[in-house]
């Protein structure tokens, strides 16, 4: 196959790392991917088959017709230069190991040719491709100590303990999936979560910390953090010289955010009204103590969700004003097709995990991370079971994926009508949810609009990020990260950066025909999304005296005491 043809069908195998709201709210409650593995999916795939014999013979001569080349030394296989799994030099000089590495391209090709050929349903293809690509994935040769190449120069340099160390590893992770972060490196409040500021609202649902000033002056609008509800918020607080909070508030900015309690069995009730409010009482807390009556909401992923409906409830009560803009980060509100996952979501699976949640009052945050990790299985699963178990290495010490393993439960009520929301897809029908007693329009919501998505983002597909400028009013600007789910959020200037981010000045029906539009921008969009937001924020003022006011006093030192409920 050309490399052409294998960027393509990594493109096509990239599709089946796209999940969907309703299907990791469902998986997660009933047992993982295992029932990912379905058995109309293959009767399907094979009748599919059936009906072109003349194809799937062809894909398998050919196939035939390359192991032949591979065993003769005369196929030019390669790797896509993506796939970092191969980067030993040994993979393309050894003999045998490029043998066996050109067998499973081979092999990896055939399958998503046929796949292709059969002819399947958008559900069934998207079921297909991941469970072909989860068991070919565990298949490859990188997988094993006598195939890879790495690992079998440690072994030989180190007399085995290398695998010694690895057994050991693997014993204290087991059952559970490999770790992928030292933890021991980190701690919130030490060495994450440090931007100065102060708690100063505490509720039953959440803290609202405000951060304090490091410039001569402020911008006159306020901004609010709405975080994910299925992760804490200090994402967007990660470390300093990587946090968006603390870049933001040394550009001028004033800065809250909503840090959410970690839910029990006791505060199962709370639902999409519960946080819903709560974002509102945290508005009205910001308006009350910078003086201001607007206020520039950001909605990160899921609190992004809570955000689009919180402002269709204050677009029916006439209460726009009390916004200045909308952001939403790496969120989608248009559910449609929303990757490979949402396929194996009925709503016979849906109700049964809604059930399930409801018994226990919460849906667990480590069976949510569970299902996360298996839709990136190479990197977050098979690479950790070669540096860990193989190698004999600690897992790498990292922010990003400490911050990801330390998770938070997701209340039952929110489960259940995040569930519902996504299976519905309710809020492209104005009218079909409501929202603190109002219908929700999203065409109604007549305020600016900053979107961001990843272009690579294994959560949130950007072309369902990109279609909330059609549903929302008002003046959007989209802006696509050259990065993923996370990446695309803790992206900070630097000067030897990589980033690049797209942004276009229109915004056409779909997304396809904004790419065709848009042009390509060096750096990061934090820069893009400071000015968005400047000319937006009113004037300068002089700093506030001190934390809280107007009702509101500092009760503690961020990053607060919910943070760290476990």
């Amino acid at each position: 196959m050309t490399q052409t043809r294998r960027e393509s069908g990594l493109g096509r195998a990239s599709e089946a790392a796209h999940a969907a709201l309703d299907v990791m709210l469902t998986d997660a409650s009933s047992g993982g991917p295992g029932r990912m593995i379905r058995p109309g999916m293959a009767a399907g795939l094979a009748a599919g088959l059936a009906r072109h014999p003349q194809r799937a013979a062809r894909r398998l001569g050919g196939l035939g017709v390359e192991l032949s080349r591979v065993a003769s030394g005369r196929s030019d296989a390669r790797p896509s230069k993506r796939d970092r799994r191969f980067a030993d030099q040994a993979w393309q000089s050894n003999w045998l190991l490029r043998r066996l590495l050109q067998t499973h391209l081979a092999l990896t090709d055939t399958v998503d040719e046929l796949i292709s050929d059969a002819g399947l349903d958008w559900r069934r293809e998207r079921q297909a491709r991941f469970t072909a690509g989860n068991v070919l994935d565990a298949l490859a040769p990188t997988n094993f100590p006598w195939s890879n190449p790495t690992v079998l120069k440690a072994s030989v340099d180190e007399g085995g303990l290398n695998l010694l160390r690895g057994a050991r590893n693997f014993l204290q992770d087991f059952p559970r999936l490999p770790a992928t972060v030292d933890t021991r490196k980190f701690a919130v409040g030490e060495n994450l979560a440090l931007t100065p500021g102060s708690v100063v609202l505490r509720t039953d649902v959440f803290e609202l910390i405000q951060y304090a000033p490091q410039t001569d002056a402020v911008r006159e609008v306020p901004l609010l953090f709405a975080p994910p509800t299925i992760n804490k918020y200090y994402v967007l607080d990660l470390a300093p010289g990587r946090s968006m909070i603390e870049w933001l508030v040394r550009q001028g900015q004033q800065v809250f955010a909503i840090s959410w309690r970690n839910p029990g069995a006791e505060e199962g009730h709370f639902d999409l009204d519960t946080y819903s409010q709560a974002v509102l009482e945290a508005r009205d807390a910001v308006s009350a103590i910078t003086g201001h009556p607007a206020v520039h909401l950001n909605g990160a992923c899921s609190g992004g969700i809570i955000s689009a409906g919180l402002l269709g409830h204050l677009a029916a009560q006439r209460r726009l004003g009390e916004i200045a803009s909308l952001t939403l980060l790496v969120c989608a509100l248009d559910n449609a097709r929303a990757g490979t996952a949402a396929a194996f979501t009925g709503r016979e699976v849906a109700a049964a995990a809604v059930a399930d949640s409801a018994r226990r009052g919460y849906l667990d945050g480590q069976a949510l991370a569970g299902v996360f990790t298996w839709l990136r299985p190479n990197d977050l699963v098979w690479n950790y079971v070669v540096n860990n178990y193989l190698l004999g290495k600690d897992p790498p010490a990292f922010d990003i994926l400490y911050w990801n393993q330390d998770t938070v439960r997701l209340a039952a009520g929110l489960h259940r009508d995040f569930i519902h929301l996504s299976l519905e897809n309710s809020l492209t029908r104005p009218g079909a949810l409501a929202v603190l007693g109002s219908p929700v329009d999203l065409s109604a919501v007549e305020c600016d609009s900053y979107i961001v998505a990843g272009s690579t983002d294994h959560i949130i597909p950007w072309e369902n990020a990109y279609r909330s400028t059609q549903l929302l009013g008002g003046t959007p600007r989209f802006v696509l990260s050259s990065s993923g789910h996370i990446q695309a959020l803790v992206n900070p200037p630097a000067a030897e950066s990589r980033s690049s981010y797209r942004v276009a000045d229109e915004h056409p029906p779909t997304a396809e025909a904004w790419a065709e539009r848009a042009i390509t921008r060096p750096g990061t969009w934090w820069s893009d999304y400071d000015q968005w937001l400047a000319s937006r924020s009113g004037e300068l003022k002089p700093v506030p005296r001190r934390l809280g006011g107007r009702g509101y006093k500092a009760l503690a030192s961020a990053p607060g005491s919910y943070i760290h409920a476990s």
